[in-house]
């Protein structure tokens, strides 16, 4: 049957997160950020949410936590994935008889974040200005399908998430995953393990953002192999630790137009 139960979560706040909110606050046209988006850290807070996902992993039964971790490969993912880790490591000496035997972090490109192209690094702004046959394009295609150059579109992550989890059915069957990777890895999951339309997951992303360091679960149906939601953008957990969530949503563009 493949996975039985898919814990997904968002990296923490990111350097990046914050750079691109503070550019759109200012007005500016450009997202300051000296580092290709692979190799962008996690903040402070980030790190803290980090450590806050890894005190609720510690304090789930023990038939609840994840057999294996797979991590998109980007810095930020992979510090929120190992922060967790660690913090629940230690959060479980002493308490289950002899603390959980953490899983190895499988890192997989193609749970990467979506890549922008020549859209990198710009605000909505920016891309207004620069490329403005560009913004018009993606108006009329809307998100789901709008592909920049050299970048590319929601359907083309679905595409690879496919393959992903064709992967990860095989190599974890009958086992819980826990998933560390971004806001859009997280929806299109979403939409291609519950089989959501382009209306449904678009409409998931026009009125709800994927927070930082959040939950979601999904649990396969062991009679029919069918996925359902059971928690979406949990973040009691940091509120229980007095750590503040944060948004940073991506593209506000979520609709057709």
């Amino acid at each position: 049957m493949g996975a039985t139960e898919l814990i997904l979560v968002r990296h923490g706040e990111s350097a990046g997160n914050v750079a691109a909110t503070a550019a759109m606050a200012a007005g500016a046209e450009v997202i300051e950020v000296d580092r290709r988006d692979a190799d962008v850290p996690l903040s402070p807070l980030g790190e803290a949410q980090a450590a806050a996902f890894g005190r609720w992993l510690a304090e789930l039964p023990m038939d609840q936590r994840p057999d294996a971790v797979w991590s998109s490969p980007y810095l930020r993912a992979q510090q929120t994935a190992r922060i967790g880790l660690d913090t629940s490591v230690a959060g479980t000496v002493g308490t289950d008889g002899g603390g959980w035997a953490v899983p190895p972090v499988r890192v997989d490109e193609r749970f990467r974040d979506r890549e922008l192209g020549i859209l990198d690094l710009l605000t909505p702004l920016g891309v207004q200005r620069r490329f403005p046959e560009e913004a018009q394009r993606r108006r009329w295609l809307g998100k789901f399908y709008h592909r920049p150059p050299g970048g590319e579109s929601w359907a083309d992550v679905a595409l690879r998430l496919r393959s992903g989890l064709l992967d990860l059915d095989i190599v974890e069957d009958g086992r819980r995953v826990l998933v560390v990777a971004h806001d859009a890895v997280v929806l299109l999951l979403r939409y291609v393990c519950e089989g959501m339309t382009e209306q449904d997951v678009l409409g998931i992303a026009s009125t709800v953002s994927v927070r930082n360091a959040s939950v979601t679960r999904l649990v396969r149906d062991p009679a029919t192999g069918y996925w359902q939601c059971v928690d979406f953008n949990l973040v009691g957990h940091l509120a229980d630790e007095g750590v503040p969530s944060t948004e940073h949503a991506g593209d506000a563009n979520a609709r057709p137009q």
